[in-house]
Parts: C-alpha cells; structure tokens; sequence
C-alpha cells in the first residue's frame, strides 16, 4: 500500500479529488465518509462511468485489502493518478486533523 500524508491527501481533494468507498452497498448505507462515492470492488469496472479520469482517485474500504485490488483495477483501465487511503478512520483522521488547524489558525493569539 502507498503511503500518503495527511497533507498529501488534502491536497488531492482539492485538488477535485473523488474520494470511492469500494466496499458493499450494505456497508456504505451503514456509514460512508463525507462526500464518498459507493463504488463496489465488484462493479469497478464501470468506474470510467462514474469517474473522472483526470482528477484524482482516493479509495477506500473495511481493512485496505479491496481499495489495493481497486487501485490495481483502475491502474489497468488507464486511471493515472490513483490513491489507496486503505481504511476509513485514516481519512477521518486526516478530516479530524485538518479542523484542528484551522481552528489554530482562527483562535486568537494569547500571550
């Protein structure tokens, strides 16, 4: 699995980056990341419906395991600039840490 900074992902969603849970439907509906696209491992192959081939794919599932497949899969059907985020508190983290930062940068200053 690559391994990417929390600085990093950020800036591929903004980027215009399109973040896909691959995992089943069931597991979507029972709790997504903001802002993802359910994209079953399964049904990846119908990805260059769904996606856009020149922004930036981050993936994700349950362990890392099917989000590696996934990215392997687009690699094959030409999607350059594919990233493998593995499991979704990663992501989370990185939502959770970038808040933080903001919320330093806007508190004010005591001295």
């Amino acid at each position: 699995m690559q391994t990417n900074t929390c600085a990093e992902i950020r800036e591929l969603m903004e980027q215009g980056g399109q973040l896909v849970d691959v995992r089943t439907p069931m597991e979507f509906y029972q709790g997504a990341l903001p802002g993802a696209v359910n994209i079953p491992l399964q049904a990846i192959n119908l990805a260059t419906d769904a996606l856009d081939r020149s922004k930036p794919v981050l993936l994700y599932c349950r362990s890392g395991s099917r989000s590696a497949t996934a990215k392997l899969w687009l690699h094959t059907m030409g999607f350059q600039n594919v990233v493998d985020v593995g499991m979704p508190y990663r992501y989370a983290q990185c939502l959770a840490q970038a808040e933080a930062e903001g919320r330093e940068k806007l508190s004010p200053a005591y001295d």
